[in-house]
């Protein structure tokens, strides 16, 4: 994990990065605030695939987290890459398919930094966070219920780890 010098880094992936691993960071950055961390705990978010890279989150995203609090518009997608396996301590997939992605790119021994976001959800540990894209606006609802309860875990035991 993170040392004194550097603050620890948690990167959150889905597969176009403007639903669902979007809603991630801005809920949990939201949450890192809160707890006064900001300076201990760096966030972003990256998709498997480059569809919509250098685009803000879709607009259903940006309206459900908007209604609960969070801002995601100054966010833009990006794809993410082997690299991020160096530079980040946790790596969290939104589901299976995005987490085998994830661990084909991985480095050597690297595979098992990546994990599912919800393993950290106290609900729906080891589940998978549907993607709502082709779906109506109760799925960005239900998104939004999911990574709350995740985002709530994962920092909960950030706090464990830093001796919080």
């Amino acid at each position: 994990m993170g040392d004194a010098a550097r603050p620890l880094r948690v990167l959150f992936c889905c597969m176009g990065n403007i639903c669902r691993s979007p809603t991630a960071e801005g809920v949990f950055r939201h949450m890192v605030r809160d707890a006064g961390l900001e300076n201990r705990i760096e966030i972003a978010s990256a998709g498997t695939h480059e569809y919509h890279v250098g685009h803000a989150p879709d607009h259903r995203t940006q309206a459900a987290a908007s209604v609960r609090g969070y801002d995601l518009s100054s966010q833009r997608a990006r794809q993410v890459s082997a690299r991020d396996f160096l530079d980040y301590d946790y790596i969290l997939a939104m589901d299976a398919d995005n987490l085998a992605f994830l661990q084909a790119i991985a480095p050597a021994g690297q595979q098992g930094k990546a994990q599912l976001f919800l393993n950290y959800s106290e609900a729906s540990q080891g589940g998978e966070v549907p993607d709502p894209y082709y779906g109506g606006n109760d799925g960005f609802t239900l998104v939004l219920d999911l990574i709350e309860d995740g985002a709530a875990g994962l920092l909960a035991d950030i706090k464990k780890k830093l001796g919080l």
